[in-house]
């Protein structure tokens, strides 16, 4: 009776959401709620209301997602239930077991591999072979730090696939034997997560785990790249049997290992890839052109045109190879080439525009804006058109360069200089704007009448009216002068000007 509860609780706490929402639908209870939820609640379910017919139900929901596994379920009892041992992580490449095969120096008692976990594919690996498949590390006492091993063997065309294979830098190989940790979830794909304080060890030396990305940004931590570990050169190239002891933390958590022979491929061959795999035609661009511009009599808003910059947004500098991933939703492309390069070294393959997924299988190079490029040289930005054509924005940007080199305003200029119709000048266009009284003004000051021909009409307020209309402002008249000079000489204020006359300016 005993066994048999623990047997149904070990069910129910490997069971899917979907799962456990049958079997409390079929005992009539709640299946909403979180997925730690639904689990406290079968427990309870379990505990308290155990019958034959409950045990049945969970059997067969088991059943259902495991069909082959039921000889595991010892390795998954909680703590404080004897057990003889735990499953192994070990396997063989062979698919035949020579010798006994250990964990912690306990024999095993079955081989439970986790076959629903799968690790995300990489574009910068491919898989060749699978030397361990997916198993979950299982911890063997209530310590924070725990201790796993596994072993495997390297038949004798994998060595010579490693020997054999191109050197991607010195002491590099192209064909690496890759260890990859993730999460043990059997819903989607799992990308490689470390567990906590992690260390591998292969054949009694230390490999190296990437470290972590320093944080310029106060207040965030830094963050460590989950990426496959090479263990390639700590491995004994022969058939000899290697051992990985992978030391990781405790913490609630569980988690998966798998070791992979891979192929690893640099930028420069997934561009090579990209090139002639997935290029989206000219056409093809210009109908999603125009279907973005076409006329939507629901919106009140008609766009005639869009602008797409010819620099990427990576590196700031005129585009090479133009790509976008197939689900972004806007025109603007990155550079392929920067791309590529730049999740070589940091894989995060996010869209540099809107910040999406944009992951190497939905690259597509643009190849209307490639054909652009070609026929441009000197244009940093242009705008499609609705008809799926396109024009460059040079004029806008040279007329506004030009302006800011020339300082020239845009309305025009008047000359003040210039005489009115009225045979009269603006009275402040004698002056300039630092105060200095033009050359003209001077000489009519001092009385000198022969220096104004050589600059332009210049009104002398020294004068009076009287000597205008007299006179008509002539200064060879002798006549006119005498009589000026018998008659009295005007009345003065304060200021050396007549309190008559007014200067408009």
């Amino acid at each position: 009776m005993a066994a048999e509860l623990v047997e149904a609780m070990n069910m129910v706490k490997s069971f899917r959401v979907s799962d456990l929402q049958t079997l409390l639908a079929s005992m009539g209870r709640s299946k909403s709620g979180l997925k730690q939820d639904l689990v406290g609640r079968a427990l309870r379910l379990v505990q308290t209301e155990y019958s034959p017919e409950l045990l049945k139900n969970v059997r067969q929901l088991y059943e259902t997602r495991f069909p082959k596994a039921s000889g595991w379920l010892a390795a998954r009892r909680p703590e404080g239930v004897p057990a003889v041992s735990y499953a192994s992580l070990n396997t063989s490449p062979r698919g035949t077991t020579q010798g006994t095969d250990y964990l912690n120096g306990m024999p095993k008692l079955a081989a439970p591999p986790a076959a629903e976990v799968k690790p995300v594919p990489l574009p910068f690996y491919h898989n060749l072979e699978t030397l361990l498949r997916p198993t979950e590390l299982i911890a063997q006492n209530s310590e924070k730090l725990q201790d796993s091993q596994c072993v495997f063997e390297l038949t004798q065309n994998q060595v010579d696939q490693i020997r054999n294979s191109s050197e991607l830098r010195p002491g590099v190989k192209s064909v690496q034997v890759v260890l990859r940790i993730c999460y043990t979830d059997s819903i989607g794909v799992q990308e490689d997560q470390y567990p906590p304080n992690i260390a591998v060890k292969v054949n009694q030396s230390y490999c190296h785990v990437p470290g972590y990305y320093p944080s310029n940004k106060p207040g965030v931590e830094p963050r460590r790249p989950c990426r496959p570990i090479n263990i390639t050169p700590w491995l004994h190239l022969s058939t000899a049997t290697n051992r990985v002891t992978i030391t990781w933390g405790n913490f609630g958590k569980r988690y998966s290992v798998a070791v992979y022979l891979v192929r690893v491929f640099t930028s420069a061959e997934l561009f090579n890839q990209l090139k002639h795999c997935s290029v989206e035609s000219a056409e093809r661009c210009r109908e999603r052109i125009q279907d973005k511009l076409r006329f939507d009599p629901e919106s009140e808003i008609a766009t005639t045109g869009l602008r797409v910059s010819l620099i990427c947004p990576l590196v700031k500098m005129r585009l090479g190879v133009p790509c976008r991933a197939l689900t972004c939703a806007h025109l603007q492309c990155f550079d392929a080439v920067f791309f590529l390069q730049m999740n070589e070294k940091k894989p995060t393959w996010t869209c540099p525009v809107c910040d999406k997924p944009a992951p190497f299988e939905l690259l597509t190079i643009d190849g209307l804006l490639s054909e652009i490029l070609k026929e441009t040289e000197d244009v940093e930005e242009i705008e499609y058109l609705t008809d799926g054509s396109w024009r460059p924005i040079r004029d806008d940007k040279e007329k506004e360069r030009e302006r800011e080199n020339n300082h020239t305003p845009d309305y025009p200029v008047v000359d003040i200089c210039v005489p009115e119709a009225n045979g009269h000048s603006p009275a402040h266009s004698s002056t300039s704007q630092s105060g200095k009284s033009a050359p003209g003004i001077q000489a009519a000051a001092t009385g000198g009448a022969g220096s104004t021909a050589s600059s332009g009409a210049v009104v002398d307020l020294t004068l009076d009216d009287s000597s205008d209309e007299e006179g008509g402002g002539g200064a060879g008249d002798s006549e006119d002068t005498e009589d000026s000079q018998d008659s009295p000489a005007p009345k003065r204020g304060r200021y050396d000007y007549d309190k008559d006359l007014v200067t408009a300016y």
